[in-house]
C-alpha cells in the first residue's frame, strides 16, 4: 500500500463504523494560551473534551498536521538523527465524546492494524496502564481482559504513569492509556531477544505506532483526580511510523512519505544517500541532513501556509528555528551556498494534494516567503564565521568560552554542535558548561516573562452553555456560571463565564469588549474578553461581592463603535487590494480596535503612491455607497464557499459558518467579528502608513472615523501654521522651494566662511608648534562653529606638520569637545594612541570619547575643563 492508500484506508474504516470525518484543524493554534501549535490530534476537540462545547458529532475521525519542536514534546535534536522522530507529522485519530469506550476503541484498533493493513499479529506488542497507590488508580483490568480476546498475555506488558497514563497538561482531563507497538526487527534478531523487553526501551526497530487514551478524569490545580460527567476516547497513530511499518522499513525516512523529496535533495546536491551510514562514517552527516531537509520543510511550509510568519518571538521564532536548522545542515554538509529549501515545495504541494490543499492553494506565497529567510539567514551565517573567526584571532588558549558560543547561537541562530565543530577544527574545545549557563538564564527569562499560575473553575451555577448575543445585543441579563483566579507577572486576576453575553471575545484580529457587570449596587469592570478552547471569557480585577445575583453585562459602546468601524473597513480594504494589484492579495493578519486597523496582505512589492491613493479612493467610494451590512449566520460551510466567499487560510471553520457581504460584487467574507449596519457608519478612510512585515508580506495602517477627522484637522492646523509663518503666500509649494533653495545658499556661505577661518587657523597654529623630544606639539582652543570645522582642520594640521600631537578644544552648543590628532609614525612607532589619550583627557571635562588610534575626539558637561585638559595634554611628552 502507499503512503496514500493507507491514509484513505484508516478514513474509510472509521467511517464505516459510524465516524463523521472531519479536516484537519490548522497547525497553528489559535485561541488557546497554553499552545503555539497543535500537538496532537486532540487539540481541536478540547473544548469538548472539557465540556465547553456541545458535541455535534459523538464519532469523530481525522488525519491531523502537527508539530512537536517546543515545550513538553521537543524532539527537534532528535530529528534526522534517528529513524522516527520528526516536526511536523500526521497523527490519524478516532474519538468517542461519551459514545463507545475502551471495548470498541481496542477491537476497532486490532481489527484495522491486521485485517485491514495485515500487519503480522506475532510482531504486535500492547501494554495497558499498571495503576498507581499514591493516585489511588487501580490497574487497568478491563484493557487487559479485552486484548486477551486478541492478544497473548505475554505480549500484554503493563506500563507506569509515565508511559500509560496520559495527560493533556498539568491539569484537565486525563485517564489511563493503552500503547501498541510494533516490533520491525529480523527474525534473526526477534529469536535472540525477546521483542517484550524492547517496548519504550527507545529501540529504534521496537516503536510505538497507536495509542488509545480512555478519557476518566480531570486533574485539578492541587493534583487531584475528578471522575468526568462523560467517558471519551482519544486515539492517536503516527501515520509516518505506520506507513513504515506497512511498507516494511526500517526507518520512516525510507517509507514513500520521504523518500521522493531525499530523492530529489540527493540528485541536486550529487551527493548518494545512504540510509544505512552510521555515526563516524565519512557519510553520516550527509544522510542526516537529506533526512533533516526532507522533513523540516514540512513543519515549515505548512506553518507558513496557516498563518504562521517566522519571525523572532514566539511561534514564529520556532520557525524560523527549524528553517534555520535545516539551511545550516544544508550549508555544512552538502555545500548548499545559494537558497534550496524553497525549491522543495513544489513538489512537497503536490505530495499532499488532496489531502491538505491549503499548501498547493499558497504554493508560490510559501516558496518566495522561504526563498527570502534563506537569503537573510545565508548572510547572517555569512557574519557569524567571520565573527567566530575574529575571535579565532583575538583569543589565544585552548577553550572556547561558552558566552561566545552562546552569542553565536542567541544571535546568528549557530547550533551548538557546529560552533564545536568549527571549533575542533581549530584545535579548540568549547566550554559547554559556561554555554549551559547561558542558555538556563535565557530559558529562565523566558519562563518568567511568560508564566501563569491558573487555578481551579469554581462553579458558581449549573449550566454548560454561553449564550454570545453580540451580534444583535449590547447588553443582557446574566449569571456568573464559573469563574477562577489567574496570576500573571505579579498581577491577579479573575476569568467570568457568563451564561449569556454581548461580550465579543478577542477573535480573528478583532480586540475583546470591555465593559461592565452591573449587579445589586455594585458595578464590575469588565477589563477584556478572551475566547480559550472556544469559551468566552470575562476579565476583572475583582470579583463581585454577590455572585450568584443577576447581572446587566454592558459593553462599552463607544469602544464597540468604533471598533466596528475598523473591523468592516478592513473587508473593503481587502477587496480594494485585489481590485488594485491582483488576486494574490489574501489577508495575512489583522488587528482591529477601537482606534486604528492593521491588515497584514500578501504581496511582494511596496505600494506605490498611486496605488495607495487608489485603493484609497476604492474604499472611501464604497463608504460614500452607504452599503447595507449583509448578514448570514449559520450557512453550511460548502455552500459559502461555492458562493464565491473569501475565506483565510490557517482559520479553523466549522460546519457552519458565518458570511459578511458588502456588495455580492465587491466584498464577501466569512467572518465571526462584529460589524457597521451600513458601510457609511464608517465615515472616512484613510491609510497612515504602508510598510513590509515579512517576505512577502507588507502592511497597511489605516485610521477611519473620529480618528481620521483629527488626523485631518490636525493636517489642516499644521497647513494653516506654515501658511502663517511663511505670510500666506498664494502658493505655498512655491515659497516653501524658495525658502529651500535661500538656505541652502546661505549655508554654502557659512560654509564658505567657516573654511576661510579654518584656513586661516591652521596657519597660525602650524606657527605656534612647539617641538618636545623631536614631536611637534599643537595644543590650542578655537573658536569653530561644529565638529566637522575641527576635523577639517585638525587633518589639514596633519597635512602640514610632521610628527604631530595635536590636541584642539572647544564649545559647540555650550558643550566642550576635545579631538586628539596624532602623525602615523608617532602610533607606529612610538605607540602613542589618540582614542586611549583623548579617554583620558575628557575626564576634565566630565565626559567620555573614542576614536582610532591616530584621531579621536570626546565630549563631555565642564567647559570650563578644557583648559587643564590641554595642560594635561602636554604631560605625556
Amino acid at each position: 500500500m502507499t503512503a496514500k492508500e493507507i491514509r484513505q484506508a484508516f478514513l474509510d474504516f472509521f467511517a464505516s463504523k459510524g465516524h463523521q470525518i472531519v479536516p484537519s484543524a490548522p497547525i497553528v493554534v489559535k485561541n488557546d494560551p497554553t499552545l503555539m501549535f497543535t500537538n496532537a490530534g486532540m487539540n481541536q476537540f478540547k473544548d469538548l473534551f472539557l465540556g465547553e462545547a456541545p458535541i455535534k458529532y459523538p464519532r469523530v475521525a481525522d488525519t491531523q498536521r502537527c508539530l512537536r519542536v517546543s515545550g513538553k514534546h521537543n524532539d527537534l535534536e532528535e530529528v534526522g538523527i534517528d529513524t522516527y522522530h520528526h516536526t511536523m507529522f500526521e497523527m490519524l485519530g478516532n474519538w468517542s465524546f461519551g459514545d463507545y469506550f475502551k471495548k470498541e476503541a481496542i477491537e476497532w484498533s486490532w481489527e484495522l492494524l491486521t485485517e485491514v493493513y495485515k500487519l503480522d499479529k506475532e510482531r504486535l506488542y500492547v501494554t495497558i496502564f499498571e495503576g498507581d497507590e499514591k493516585e489511588g488508580l487501580a490497574k487497568d483490568q478491563e484493557a487487559y481482559d479485552l486484548w486477551l480476546q486478541f492478544v497473548p498475555k505475554e505480549r500484554i506488558l503493563t506500563g507506569n504513569k509515565k508511559d500509560n497514563f496520559w495527560e493533556m497538561g498539568e491539569t484537565g482531563p486525563c485517564g489511563p492509556c493503552s500503547e501498541i507497538h510494533f516490533d520491525s526487527r529480523s527474525n534473526e534478531e526477534r529469536a535472540k531477544i525477546n521483542g517484550a523487553t524492547l517496548v519504550n526501551a527507545d529501540d529504534p526497530q521496537v516503536i510505538e505506532i497507536w495509542n488509545n487514551v480512555f478519557m476518566e478524569f480531570n486533574r485539578l490545580k492541587d493534583g487531584s483526580l475528578k471522575k468526568l460527567p462523560a467517558q471519551h476516547v482519544d486515539t492517536g497513530m503516527g501515520f509516518e511510523r505506520l506507513v513504515r511499518v506497512i511498507q516494511g522499513k526500517t526507518s520512516n525516512y525510507d517509507s514513500d512519505v520521504f523518500t521522493p523529496m531525499i530523492e530529489f535533495i540527493s540528485k541536486s546536491a550529487g551527493v548518494a544517500y545512504n540510509a544505512d551510514a552510521q555515526p563516524g562514517d565519512q557519510d553520516w552527516g550527509q544522510a542526516v541532513t537529506m533526512r533533516v531537509m526532507a522533513d523540516h520543510i514540512r513543519a515549515i511550509a505548512f506553518a507558513i501556509a496557516d498563518g504562521q510568519l517566522p519571525s523572532n518571538n514566539k511561534a514564529g521564532y520556532v520557525i524560523r528555528r527549524i528553517l534555520r536548522r535545516a539551511i545550516r545542515y544544508a550549508y555544512q554538509y552538502l555545500g548548499f551556498k545559494e537558497p534550496f529549501m524553497n525549491k522543495l515545495v513544489p513538489l512537497l504541494a503536490a505530495q499532499f494534494k488532496g489531502v491538505f490543499d491549503e499548501l498547493i492553494a499558497q504554493q508560490d506565497f510559501v516558496q518566495k516567503v522561504i526563498l527570502e529567510e534563506e537569503n537573510a539567514f545565508l548572510r547572517t551565517l555569512e557574519n557569524g564565521i567571520i565573527r567566530f573567526e575574529k575571535y579565532i584571532q583575538e583569543n589565544k588558549g585552548t577553550v572556547m568560552n561558552g558566552p561566545f558560543a552562546f552569542e553565536l547561537y542567541d544571535t546568528f541562530g549557530f547550533p551548538i554542535d557546529l560552533t564545536e565543530l568549527m571549533a575542533r577544527e581549530k584545535g579548540l574545545s568549547v566550554d559547554m558548561e559556561g554555554f549551559a549557563v547561558e542558555l538556563e538564564k535565557q530559558k529562565t527569562r523566558s519562563r518568567a516573562a511568560t508564566a501563569i499560575d491558573t487555578e481551579d473553575w469554581v462553579i458558581v451555577s449549573e449550566g454548560e452553555e454561553v449564550e454570545f448575543l453580540g451580534y444583535d445585543d449590547w447588553e443582557a441579563k446574566a449569571k456568573i456560571l464559573k469563574y477562577r483566579k489567574v496570576k500573571a507577572k505579579g498581577k491577579e486576576q479573575y476569568q467570568l463565564v457568563l451564561d449569556r453575553t454581548p461580550f465579543y471575545a478577542e477573535s480573528g484580529g478583532q480586540v475583546g469588549d470591555s465593559g461592565i457587570l452591573i449587579g445589586e449596587g455594585e458595578e464590575v469592570i469588565i477589563t477584556d474578553t478572551k475566547k480559550e478552547n472556544g469559551l468566552i471569557i470575562h476579565f476583572t480585577d475583582a470579583l463581585p461581592q454577590n455572585l450568584e445575583t443577576e447581572f446587566v453585562a454592558k459593553i462599552n459602546s463607544l469602544s464597540r463603535t468604533l471598533t466596528e468601524n475598523n473591523h468592516s473597513a478592513t473587508h473593503l480594504l481587502h477587496a480594494a487590494l485585489k481590485m488594485v494589484l491582483g488576486d494574490h492579495v489574501n489577508q495575512k493578519g489583522s488587528l482591529v480596535n477601537a482606534d486604528q486597523l492593521r491588515f497584514d496582505f500578501s504581496h511582494f512589492s511596496k505600494l506605490t503612491d498611486e496605488e495607495i491613493h487608489q485603493v484609497e479612493a476604492i474604499v472611501n467610494e464604497k463608504i460614500r455607497e452607504n452599503i447595507a451590512l449583509k448578514e448570514e449566520r449559520n450557512v453550511p460551510y460548502q455552500k459559502a464557499i461555492e458562493s464565491g466567499v473569501t475565506a483565510l487560510f490557517g482559520e479553523k471553520y466549522g460546519d457552519f459558518v458565518r458570511v459578511i457581504t458588502f456588495d455580492d460584487h465587491y466584498s464577501k467574507e466569512l467572518c465571526g467579528g462584529t460589524h457597521v449596519k451600513a458601510t457609511g457608519q464608517i465615515g472616512y478612510f484613510k491609510i497612515v502608513s504602508e510598510s513590509a512585515v515579512a517576505a512577502g508580506v507588507r502592511r497597511i495602517e489605516a485610521i477611519t472615523a473620529i480618528a481620521a477627522e483629527q488626523f485631518i484637522q490636525e493636517q489642516n492646523q499644521l497647513l494653516a501654521s506654515l501658511k502663517e509663518l511663511l505670510k500666506n503666500p498664494k502658493d505655498l509649494a512655491k515659497s516653501v522651494e524658495a525658502l529651500l533653495e535661500e538656505n541652502s545658499k546661505l549655508k554654502k556661505e557659512v560654509e564658505k566662511s567657516v573654511s576661510e577661518k579654518a584656513s586661516g587657523l591652521k596657519n597660525a597654529l602650524k606657527d605656534k608648534a612647539e617641538e618636545i623630544n623631536g614631536i611637534q606639539f599643537i595644543a590650542a582652543l578655537v573658536d569653530l562653529p561644529h565638529a566637522d570645522a575641527v576635523k577639517n582642520l585638525a587633518f589639514q594640521l596633519k597635512d602640514v606638520v610632521d610628527n604631530l600631537f595635536l590636541v584642539i578644544g572647544a564649545t559647540f552648543d555650550g558643550k566642550p569637545n576635545l579631538t586628539v590628532m596624532l602623525s602615523d609614525n608617532l602610533v607606529k612607532d612610538k605607540g602613542l594612541n589618540a582614542s586611549t589619550i583623548v579617554r583620558e583627557l575628557a575626564k576634565e571635562i566630565q565626559g567620555g570619547g573614542g576614536g582610532q588610534p591616530f584621531y579621536a575626539t570626546a565630549g563631555g558637561k565642564n567647559p570650563d575643563g578644557l583648559k587643564s585638559a590641554l595642560d594635561k595634554a602636554k604631560a605625556y611628552l
